[in-house]
């Protein structure tokens, strides 16, 4: 319960969180097009799949925002930092998060389990 009231109810954190977030969103304002697209495109793409807060993901973010300023400054392409496959980079990247498809894929085990611990395995 305790976490709850420290994500969710804590006005002077949520505060310094969204106070954060405009900082990094500055920077990504400040790179170039290409990668702003992308940037918002996994962005956007990765927050159908957060859950509880969301304070992980937003350091999921965080990290990709340094990685594209790295790669511009190197005079790279953002898909030569991605890759082609930008949904399996997404994937990757969501592995270290908390995200609702944990949720699901237990409550499917768990929904199959139960009803073959009921009627027996065949």
């Amino acid at each position: 319960m305790s976490d709850f009231f420290d994500n969710y109810l804590n006005i002077k954190k949520i505060f310094a969180e969204k106070s954060e977030y405009k900082r990094h969103m500055a920077r990504v304002d400040a790179l170039p097009e290409e990668y702003r697209y992308v940037f918002k495109k996994i962005q956007s793409h990765m927050w159908m799949f957060a859950a509880g807060s969301g304070y992980d993901m937003m350091k999921i973010h965080y990290g990709l925002i340094e990685l594209f300023e790295e790669g511009a400054a190197n005079g790279r392409g953002v898909l030569e930092v991605t890759g082609e496959d930008v949904a399996a980079f997404c994937d990757e990247l969501l592995k270290s998060a908390k995200t609702y498809t944990e949720d699901w894929r237990v409550k499917l085990n768990r929904e199959i389990a139960e009803k073959l611990g009921k009627e027996g395995r065949r």
